[in-house]
């Protein structure tokens, strides 16, 4: 009831042409296409797809070998996924951009700065699904694993075809919210440095706003983030309930 009184007293005394005027010029609104989809919007898919493809392998790798009996193995994924947790996407950005190019001014990595978005974002992101995916191989009842060895497949058989794909329709949610996580985080790639056709919607509608003196750009932007996170979200709310009447 409060915040429903609220919006309706900022409703009646709005400068509702000023508002509109500041965040929803319509001029603005038809500049805006088609470029802000064609290249913004595409980018912003195409950041995060590779970032979470890389780091969901990199997270499954970085599982088994924290599962795995041998000892060095556990240390060294537990180092680098508590490593990459505890940075924020930010710096990772800024080591792999700004401070590898310093570093190391005679070995680039590949693919210029799709390559560098691929492996921050990686980082970051297969470090969270690392501990997601561990916490699905242990959710799989041993008896699924045991029952596999008894037909006598080998341990790496077993994993690969009886219970990592129980463990991925466990954990479908989680990673599909990593996803989304990953689609915001995709915005600090304007750090590195980007040509117009490499342009993300926060680089495209930064640049925006500072031509126009104009917030319209930002808010255009906004709704092309919405039209990915939220069919992303209904679908994570599906998976969820859909794993509820199963285990049930």
């Amino acid at each position: 009831m409060l915040i429903a009184a609220i919006v309706v007293i900022a409703a009646i005394f709005a400068d509702w042409k000023a508002l509109l005027d500041s965040f929803f010029k319509w001029d603005l609104v038809v500049d805006q296409f088609p470029k802000v989809l064609t290249v913004a919007l595409k980018n912003t898919v195409i950041y995060t797809a590779l970032g979470f493809t890389f780091g969901l392998l990199l997270g499954l790798l970085l599982a088994l070998m924290r599962l795995s009996s041998v000892g060095p193995w556990r240390w060294l994924s537990t180092g680098v996924i508590e490593l990459f947790r505890g940075l924020p996407a930010l710096v990772v950005f800024l080591m792999l951009g700004p401070g590898w190019s310093r570093a190391f001014p005679q070995l680039d990595i590949p693919f210029d700065n799709y390559g560098v978005a691929t492996l921050a974002l990686g980082l970051v992101g297969g470090a969270y699904m690392a501990e997601t995916i561990r916490a699905g191989i242990q959710a799989v009842p041993k008896g699924q694993y045991e029952a596999a060895r008894t037909l006598g497949m080998s341990h790496a058989r077993a994993m690969t075809t009886v219970v990592i794909p129980q463990a991925f329709r466990i954990i479908l949610p989680p990673l599909t919210n990593e996803l989304i996580l990953l689609t915001k985080d995709s915005s600090l790639i304007y750090l590195l440095g980007l040509s117009l056709d490499q342009y993300e919607l926060t680089k495209w509608g930064r640049e925006g706003m500072n031509s126009e003196a104009n917030l319209t750009p930002i808010v255009i932007v906004g709704l092309c983030y919405l039209l990915i996170t939220i069919p992303l979200s209904m679908l994570v709310r599906r998976l969820e309930a859909k794993a509820g009447k199963a285990r049930a």
